[in-house]
């Protein structure tokens, strides 16, 4: 039997895994592990492998970012984590060879995946006013259309939400796909610098100004954030897979 020491405290698994169970855990840490076991699996049969020298460099990288210049101050984190030093370049060797699949598996299917959801990936730099209801709304709009008062310190006084008001309703840069299928449309139609009309969601009425779009590009980073979406796709489908074929 496995034992845990937590200080002067020993939990042994099987109370470990019995905490997992009531409080329903223990179908997403299998799930976790059975997708390991099919990322094992599948680069085994393509000749897939992760070598000392790249999971030592990547250990140098995770030790620089946590400030552990000395190897016993590795070894003093790795002992608050409740994992040996090989179980770490264990779970290392797991990452990199689930970065070394996706990319092996989807990375000439980046450029086609983008060229078909080009719009998803367009961004734009906006603000919003959220109010309570349509006759609220519509005296906001028409007081900033008639200049009586700005768009940003309406903002500040009438958003339902305060950590928007805060921000004068500022929400950063977002991209199409963020948003949900009542507001794209219209904020990815709306024009730059112009208040749209009030907008209603089950959240409430939106005034949008929008400060700036941000056409797509196929960036080195936009590159990666595609490989990962088709292989957590692909895992998901090869999880449910052998879940269904499991239970047949």
């Amino acid at each position: 039997m496995v034992k845990v020491d937590l200080s002067n405290t020993e939990l042994e698994q099987a109370e470990i895994l019995n905490f997992l169970q009531r409080h329903l855990r223990i179908r997403d840490i299998s799930q976790q592990v059975l997708s390991q076991k099919i990322i094992d699996q599948t680069a085994e049969e393509r000749g897939i492998t992760v070598t000392t020298e790249e999971i030592q460099v990547e250990a140098d990288s995770q030790r620089h970012s946590r400030r552990l210049e000395k190897a016993s101050d590795t070894l003093d984190w790795l002992t608050e984590q409740l994992v040996t030093p090989e179980e770490w370049e264990a779970g290392i060797r797991d990452c990199l060879l689930a970065k070394k699949l996706s990319e092996h598996l989807f990375a000439d299917q980046v450029e086609k995946f983008f060229a078909e959801n080009r719009l998803d990936y367009d961004q734009i730099v906006f603000y919003q006013i959220v109010l309570p209801n349509e006759r609220i709304a519509r005296e906001v709009f028409y007081q900033i259309e008639e200049e009586e008062i700005s768009f940003y310190f309406a903002a500040h006084l009438y958003d339902i939400d305060q950590n928007r008001r805060q921000r004068c309703g500022y929400e950063g840069k977002l991209s199409r796909r963020s948003f949900k299928p009542e507001l794209a449309a219209a904020v990815f139609a709306a024009i730059p610098g112009e208040v749209t009309q009030p907008i209603e969601t089950p959240e409430g009425y939106h005034l949008i100004l929008v400060e700036e779009f941000i056409p797509a590009e196929l960036t080195p980073e936009r590159e990666q954030e595609i490989i990962k979406r088709l292989f957590s796709d692909w895992l998901t489908s090869e999880i449910n897979f052998h879940l269904h074929h499991r239970q047949e």
